[in-house]
């Protein structure tokens, strides 16, 4: 009797089972705060930058912000069935049970933040377990209640690069630590409002209270896209003022945020979906290109 039918069969269905849990992950989101970690510890390690100590703390980054992710879905599985951006999402789908869903998740921020305790240092682990209580406790049950969520939530979004750089000093102590909280503080607010236009009628129908649900006319919307866009600027700049990075870094950072701004005037100014578009569209851009500027400006700084 050939078995190979019941073998592949069994394959496709562990495969499918684990795309499912990873996908609980939030794999995408979950690579951005291990990105914005990596970038905090590089710069606080400079040449004293340790790869077992950064591997301890990647790992420990990897399954407290997965964990994160994973419990998301599970306080928001009944919500996300409302939303066509989320109906196919595996809790939703019921590919996967809340009780194991619950697990799972719990049992990756526990394991994360006691890996980051032991391997790393004391405070790494509780910058990331605030991380993940700001995440789930405060900013998950505000999106039902007011659209301030918008700013509460950019506050856990900020931490990862923190957490990076306390992981290779073990202080929170520098300045530039902050620059880098900012720096993504700022990003991650126009991200969010331009996402929250553009998936206004799904987040309504689940009874999210988005910015753009109480600002109709986008006038609250825009400036606050704007502001950010301003500030976020001379903040990035301070990087290169703190001698933390050179000319490269400096003259590539300001292009990116102007042309970032000029994405938020465009909205300002016309609060369309297309413009609102192009601010999301310039926020995936900036925040990868000064991520990549600054790694690359250290790299030809070590070299030289």
């Amino acid at each position: 009797m050939n078995s190979a039918p019941v073998q592949t069969a069994a394959q496709s269905k562990t495969g499918a089972v684990f795309s499912d849990y990873l996908e609980l992950t939030k794999p995408g989101i979950t690579m951005l705060v291990l990105v914005s970690m990596s970038v905090g510890f590089v710069l606080a390690a400079g040449t004293d930058f340790s790869l077992v100590l950064f591997l301890h703390a990647a790992i420990g980054t990897l399954l407290i912000a997965g964990g994160t992710a994973a419990h998301n879905q599970f306080i928001e599985r009944d919500l996300d069935k409302k939303m066509m951006r989320t109906v196919k999402r595996p809790l939703p789908a019921r590919r996967i049970r809340p009780s194991h869903a619950l697990l799972f998740s719990i049992t990756l921020m526990v394991v994360g933040f006691v890996y980051l305790l032991f391997m790393v240092n004391p405070l790494t682990g509780i910058i990331s377990g605030l991380t993940s209580v700001l995440y789930l406790a405060f900013y998950t049950p505000l999106k039902r209640i007011s659209f301030v969520n918008v700013m509460v939530g950019a506050v856990p979004g900020a931490l990862p690069p923190v957490g990076g750089w306390v992981a290779a000093s073990g202080s929170l102590a520098d300045p530039v630590a902050w620059i880098l909280f900012a720096i993504v503080f700022l990003w991650q607010v126009p991200h969010v409002i331009a996402i929250a236009w553009l998936c206004h009628d799904d987040y309504r129908s689940a009874g999210f209270c988005m910015l753009p649900e109480a600002d109709k006319k986008g006038i609250i919307s825009a400036l606050t896209v704007t502001g950010c866009l301003i500030l976020l600027i001379p903040v990035s700049i301070a990087l290169f003022v703190y001698d933390m990075n050179g000319l490269l870094y400096l003259l590539g950072a300001l292009a990116a945020g102007i042309l970032f701004l000029y994405f938020g005037l465009r909205f300002q100014l016309a609060r369309t979906k297309e413009n609102a578009r192009k601010v999301l569209y310039g926020s995936l851009i900036y925040l990868p290109a000064v991520w990549l500027l600054i790694l690359a400006d250290l790299f030809v700084a070590w070299l030289f």
